[in-house]
């Protein structure tokens, strides 16, 4: 721990740019996919392939569109003006004054900023220079409650977004309620989840970020457990005497930072990987776990991440498990920590070369060859285990490719590689352990506010497992890749419009496909890399579904969907709630994450 704080110590000094982090919520999908079609539409640069953002990195990608749709006025209450001819819709203006309100207080801290104000910023579209504008006077809520706070401007109750605002020169704080209800009904049963709890995020000085955020959740039956395969992210659950199941989820982080990276201690799940329909190479299907994570930018063309967590193996240490003089008797879990990075090149503009590696080892404290950022994981547990194949450890090798060269295109392809040798190549009757991803979102052409978007994932047979149970590629039981797990196939197609600011119309379609879950050894006379792909279906998922969302204020949704699905085969693999075939209709609403 000492070795910790003179770190933090040390990188407090480095940079004396604002460069605070707060991460924002995965959960937030309307900011996330706006961001994404302002990246489409080539208003906005990109790297999409690790998530969540930073609030201060959301902030300057808004004002770089902001640069690019130019201001006819000073401040954000202007209407935009259409710079780039290619983008003349008046909701991605309104989107853009909207969500810009959300990040008052981020802009704020950059037009303090001399390095972000007293040069001029180059425009996305290559139309000459831009100047920020600087005036802090301008940044002001549209929506707030003017009679409180009258002889304390430094005070705010703004309503979008619903929040206790606080801003002075040295010190930031936003507090804000979190709330939500969501209720299912098919001919199998009826379901709901209702959550409340809130949040904070705040900065002091130039270089310290801090967030929390904790919801109290109840639902009338689990709506997802390890086994199930549904999108919906993984909880740990305890039962509740009144009727149903409740868990908490906390949430947060402290972030140290400077010009060009940050230092962070989070609780938090992440996504590693692009996608439209849950990543293959770290998801947040696992629940929230504790993580340092190192991010460096020292270059426009090069972006780099590292993080190292501790996990939960789920894993009984009956050597650490005790009964106590009182008679209880105490669990204690195996050790299990994640280490990886990602390392990404810029070559041409718009495009994305990723790569990086991980290790999930065990059964040892934290061991200092994963503590260095850039290792290449696999060539130095080797040394460390002497290659034996007991070995505590689990490594993994992923890269994702990411393309927005072409206008109103987002291209990607992902890959993660488990186990790879050549010989299994060669051999067709061999499979080596990989998930692959492939997909496009086509935005806003030919129609205007119309996107299509389509993804293919195909993950081999034992893929994210391993024989030692404690070094799976999982936390709490629940697979930490594609909500599918090893052995499956999904083809997803949506088409989405947006007629008006806030409101995302989406049609979908979902063919999802399970394979035998097989163990990690030789199974009916085929070595565990010979088992064929897909020999033995035992799950499937047919889904036709339209929802519709209106972001209110930011933050709030409004939500409902209808979805036409046919669950078929084993039924451990989906909640009673989804067996069969099913017409299931959900509305909801919500505040905060």
């Amino acid at each position: 721990m000492k070795k910790l704080y003179l770190l933090i110590i040390s990188l407090l000094s480095i940079g004396a740019a604002y460069s605070q982090v707060v991460y924002e919520d995965i959960n937030n999908t309307g900011i996330y996919e706006f961001l994404d079609e302002l990246a489409n539409n080539k208003i906005i640069e990109l790297n999409s392939v690790v998530k969540p953002y930073s609030r201060i990195y959301i902030a300057k990608k808004l004002k770089e569109a902001e640069n690019s749709i130019r201001n006819e006025g000073s401040g954000m209450g202007h209407e935009l003006k259409i710079k780039n001819k290619g983008t003349k819709d008046k909701r991605i203006k309104k989107e853009l004054h909207f969500y810009l309100q959300e990040y008052i207080p981020e802009y704020r801290i950059l037009m303090r900023d001399p390095a972000y104000t007293s040069s001029p910023a180059p425009s996305p579209q290559g139309e000459g220079a831009v100047r920020h504008p600087v005036p802090d006077s301008t940044l002001n809520y549209d929506w707030k409650l003017n009679f409180l706070f009258k002889k304390n401007p430094d005070m705010a109750v703004s309503l979008n977004p619903l929040a206790f605002q606080y801003q002075d020169r040295l010190f930031t704080l936003s507090v804000r309620p979190i709330l939500g209800f969501e209720w299912m009904s098919n001919q199998n049963a009826a379901e709901y989840h209702r959550w409340w709890g809130g949040s904070m995020y705040g900065y002091i000085g130039k270089n310290f970020g801090f967030y929390a955020n904790l919801r109290d959740n109840n639902e009338s039956t689990p709506l997802d457990k390890p086994e199930y395969l549904t999108l919906r992210e993984g909880h740990v659950y305890k039962g509740n005497p009144n009727g149903g199941v409740d868990y908490f989820e906390m949430k947060g982080g402290i972030s140290v930072s400077w010009n060009w990276g940050s230092f962070s201690l989070v609780n938090d799940r992440m996504s590693w990987g692009n996608n439209i329909h849950g990543a293959n190479i770290i998801s947040d299907k696992a629940p929230p776990f504790p993580y340092v994570q190192l991010h460096l930018n020292p270059a426009k063309w090069f972006d780099f991440y590292y993080i190292h967590g501790w996990l939960n193996s789920d894993v009984v240490d009956s050597s650490r498990s005790y009964t106590t003089s009182t008679g209880v008797y105490r669990i204690v879990y195996r050790q299990k920590y994640i280490a990886a990075n990602m390392f990404t090149f810029t070559p041409w503009k718009r495009l994305n070369l990723s790569f990086g590696n991980s290790i999930i080892y065990s059964d040892i404290n934290v061991h200092p060859l994963y503590l260095v950022p850039f290792m290449f994981f696999n060539a130095v547990d080797a040394t460390r285990t002497n290659y034996r194949d007991d070995a505590s450890s689990n490594s993994q090798l992923f890269f994702d490719v990411s393309s927005r060269n072409i206008k109103h295109l987002h291209l990607y392809v992902t890959l993660f590689i488990d186990e790879l040798k050549a010989s299994r190549i060669k051999d067709p009757k061999l499979q080596n352990f990989t998930s692959w991803k492939a997909g496009f979102t086509l935005s806003d052409w030919p129609v205007r506010n119309l996107s299509l978007m389509a993804e293919w994932t195909k993950t081999n047979p034992m893929t994210y497992k391993h024989y030692i149970e404690t070094i799976t590629f999982a936390s709490n039981g629940y697979t930490m890749g594609d909500y599918l797990r090893d052995n499956s196939m999904e083809i997803y197609v949506a088409l989405t419009y947006k007629p008006i600011r806030g409101v995302t119309l989406r049609l979908s379609g979902n063919l999802a496909q399970h394979g035998a879950d097989l163990p990690y050894e030789h199974n009916n006379g085929y070595p565990v890399d010979g088992v064929p792909f897909m020999g033995e279906k035992v799950w499937e998922n047919q889904e036709l579904a339209f929802s519709a969302r209106y972001e209110y204020i930011s933050n709030g949704y409004l939500f409902l969907e209808y979805a036409h699905a046919n669950h078929s085969g084993d039924v451990r693999y989906s909640p009673a709630f989804m067996h069969g075939k099913t017409d299931t209709f959900t509305v909801g609403l919500s505040y905060g994450f």
